[in-house]
């Protein structure tokens, strides 16, 4: 897919806002998986979330080769939103976002914050979806999907950080929303040649990722009732599907009670507050920490924003429920 010239060209844009984030081998996770844990903290970038890189490259070629583009609009959960909505202030483009009803509240403040026109309409992300493209076409606008290569260029420098930091990875475990991280990773894996296994993480409730992956097809499913809001996908993309079934080694599907004890874990091994889907991978190795003993495994906390509410039941010991 990426080239390590291509991904490397994508750098500049990166490191102009968001300066390389850690991967820390934390000793609690160590001890309470059985195998060396290295966490890559993407929820340390400005706006909590890996998804800015991939805004900032997409907005930065936008700008440099299409000038006479008004302005962008996308739908969202939350952090695709975030990332345009800061990338496009920093470049001089407007950017309208379309999130579901009763999206996070948090999530659309801190849009709105960075400068997005807020529109929710829907009852998902993929109805928000269908409406941002009919609102490009209204306006005139410019309509930036989820994924496409720019964010997955973007984002694959994340995973170009993390393989040039540790050496000898097992196994990398990556959330699947619409799946410009996992793709991203694969990339960078590809590109420089490692033999690390992939694993792609979806919820239980939007798992349309996983029974696509094993079908060879895009599969729908009818719902995406999770708090794990990252992941709740009910349309695969098809050109996402393709990159992940050939680089993929498996797709491991996780419960929300499963993702509300990982984040748990986080906060109390790490002091790292994670949203469901950045817990979404330590929750999937939980469950297979049985087969990945004395190995060095990677984890991406892909985003920590999680709304204060949600947190508090977390860390309650109980598990937000949506639908």
């Amino acid at each position: 897919m990426l080239s390590i010239s291509e991904i490397e060209a994508a750098l500049p844009a990166v490191r102009a806002a968001v300066p390389p984030t850690p991967q820390f081998a934390w000793p609690l996770l160590k001890a309470r998986v059985g195998a060396e844990v290295f966490v890559k903290h993407e929820n340390h970038t400005p706006v909590g979330s890996f998804k800015v890189r991939g805004g900032l490259v997409y907005a930065d070629r936008l700008k440099r080769e299409r000038p006479q583009v008004r302005g962008i609009v996308s739908a969202t959960r939350g952090n695709h939103g975030q990332s345009l909505a800061f990338a496009g202030s920093r470049a001089g483009l407007a950017v309208t976002i379309v999130a579901p009803a009763g999206n996070s509240l948090e999530k659309n403040a801190a849009m709105r914050a960075f400068g997005a026109e807020l529109i929710e309409h829907g009852r998902d992300f993929d109805a928000a979806r269908l409406r941002a493209a009919e609102i490009a076409a209204e306006r005139g606008l410019e309509y930036a999907p989820s994924f496409h290569p720019d964010l997955v260029a973007g984002v694959a420098t994340y995973a170009y950080e993390l393989f040039k930091a540790v050496a000898d990875l097992d196994t990398v475990y990556v959330p699947i929303g619409l799946g410009s991280g996992i793709c991203g990773v694969i990339a960078v894996r590809d590109a420089l040649g490692l033999k690390t296994r992939v694993v792609g993480v979806v919820s239980e409730r939007a798992n349309a990722y996983r029974r696509s992956f094993e079908a060879g097809r895009v599969i729908e499913t009818d719902s995406s009732l999770t708090f794990a809001d990252g992941m709740a996908v009910r349309v695969p993309d098809p050109d996402a599907l393709e990159v992940i079934r050939r680089g993929a080694e498996r797709i491991v599907e996780v419960s929300d009670d499963e993702v509300a004890e990982a984040i748990r874990i986080l906060f109390v091994a790490t002091h790292t507050t994670a949203e469901g889907a950045g817990a979404a991978p330590l929750a999937a190795l939980m469950k297979e920490r049985a087969a990945q003993q004395r190995r060095r495994v990677g984890i991406v906390v892909t985003g920590q924003n999680i709304d204060r509410g949600w947190m508090q039941t977390v860390l309650a010991g109980a598990t937000p429920r949506v639908g």
